[in-house]
């Protein structure tokens, strides 16, 4: 069976080893290390899985290793396991925003299978939506690992240029957050058209929720979809042409453009560790 071990026990971490156990995958094949005691406890306790609070500990006599941490922890870990992960040559999974797998290469060891991710915080409650991409000493029995892996908590895609990644970033990494901002807007709206709030905001979060399984479910393309609720010279082309006029697929071109050139500001930062 694949030993899975966890450098960190957060938010994502924790979705993921729920996840794959729900998937099957046996608590006595999955591992954490995390510094905080508490924290520590409480993924003992749900899931009933060992625990460490050294990373080495962990990592040691393990097939997968999954780095659940922050994008500026990274360069200070592989002092810590860089000797470990050289000796097993385990197959790394980063989850980390940003950091490019060369970086990983150089910090953890160039001889290593990498695997980098960007899933999203829908993955939080198993509707995530992630990208990866690999290196070339990435077998496809550990390609099929690492999918498995993520697909735990929602859907997953190869991407195989390593630089469109930080689009991932900017388009399903960040997008959760535009959502959140435009749903925040229609309620807002609503409010000022006179609507309490809690109904606006009741209101808002179910037409995003429905708007968003309709696209899942229906399988039809997103314009296909608007045409269908736009009747001619109604309510729903009005506020069309108002966005249109207000030139909103290019508002959310900047966005989408000033967000991955940040993630790319992010990556290069790194070069100086």
């Amino acid at each position: 069976m694949t030993r899975i071990a966890f450098i960190g026990g957060g938010n994502m971490a924790r979705s993921l080893i729920g996840g794959l156990i729900k998937t099957g995958v046996a608590a006595a094949n999955l591992r954490v290390a995390e510094p905080l005691a508490q924290a520590r406890e409480a993924l003992g306790r749900e899931f009933g899985i060992s625990t460490y609070a050294d990373n080495r500990q962990a990592a040691a006599d393990t097939d997968v290793l999954v780095l659940a941490v922050k994008p500026q922890v990274m360069p200070a870990m592989h002092a810590e396991l860089r000797d470990t992960l050289q000796r097993n040559r385990p197959l790394l999974i980063s989850i980390a925003a940003g950091v490019r797998i060369d970086q990983l290469e150089r910090w953890f060891g160039n001889l290593l299978p990498i695997v980098r991710c960007m899933p999203n915080t829908p993955a939080l409650i198993g509707a995530g939506a992630t990208g990866l991409c690999a290196n070339l000493r990435v077998t496809p029995q550990q390609r099929e690992q690492a999918q498995h892996i993520l697909d735990a908590v929602g859907v997953t895609r190869w991407i195989h240029d390593e630089s469109q990644m930080d689009t991932v970033t900017a388009l399903s990494g960040s997008g959760p957050a535009y959502f959140f901002a435009i749903v925040e807007a229609l309620e807002d709206a609503a409010v000022a058209q006179g609507m309490p709030r809690d109904t606006a905001r009741i209101l808002a979060t179910q037409t995003c929720l429905g708007a968003g399984r309709m696209l899942v479910e229906s399988n039809e393309a997103p314009s296909v979809l608007r045409q269908r609720v736009t009747s001619p010279n109604g309510t729903t082309q009005a506020a069309l042409e108002s966005f249109a006029a207000d030139q909103l697929p290019r508002v959310v071109a900047r966005a989408v453009a000033a967000a991955t050139r940040r993630g790319a500001e992010m990556a290069a930062s790194l070069d100086k560790d």
